[in-house]
């Protein structure tokens, strides 16, 4: 019994020593997955195959800010989906999308933008963004996410996928003032 309270201790630690430094100036850029965080991992489908899913227009803001503060960021899907694409050009942020292997994404990502892997801060929320978030140094996962991945993140937010997972990591989490970044004259 010990050994796990002494193993649960050491990782609570290690979680608060990386929430202090997560300060934005720590990250060169943000990725998130889609399905199951910028959705709530349902889909849809009509009589004609017709795919469509449900996002969640707090995220929209949350993008602004991110773009207002120039700071980079990316959607990760292994789906090649036209609905990801739409999304993605509404909220006017690049995507990679029909990716097989994530982790190699990452990399292929940083050493093409000359980002640093521990200063890439992930957000996914299954099992295929798992070697992903191993590799970065900030991650961050929706309260509905596999368990491992709750495991493995550095934030395990209080918002399911697709409700505002993006606004409450920047709100919340990372305390930015959405009205001082948008609206301040």
């Amino acid at each position: 019994m010990n050994t796990i309270k002494k193993i649960f201790e050491e990782s609570i630690k290690v979680k608060s020593k990386m929430l202090e430094s997560s300060s934005l100036d720590n990250i060169d850029a943000f990725v998130f997955d889609f399905d199951g965080v910028l959705t709530n991992n349902l889909v849809h489908i009509d009589q004609q195959g017709h795919e469509w899913v449900s996002c969640n227009r707090a995220d929209g803001l949350a993008f602004d800010v991110l773009r207002k503060l120039n700071k980079p960021t990316y959607i990760l899907s292994t789906e090649k989906n036209p609905v990801v694409t739409v999304r993605a050009n509404k909220l006017k942020v690049p995507v990679l999308q029909g990716v097989g292997d994530k982790s190699r994404a990452i990399k292929e990502l940083t050493n093409k933008k000359g980002f640093k892997l521990e200063n890439i801060f992930y957000v996914g929320n299954d099992l295929n963004d798992y070697n992903a978030m191993q590799l970065c140094g900030y991650t961050a996962c929706p309260i509905d996410s596999h368990i491992i991945i709750k495991q493995l993140a550095t934030y395990t937010l209080k918002t399911k996928g697709g409700d505002g997972v993006v606004r409450e990591l920047l709100e919340d989490i990372m305390k930015l003032d959405f009205i001082q970044i948008l609206y301040s004259k």
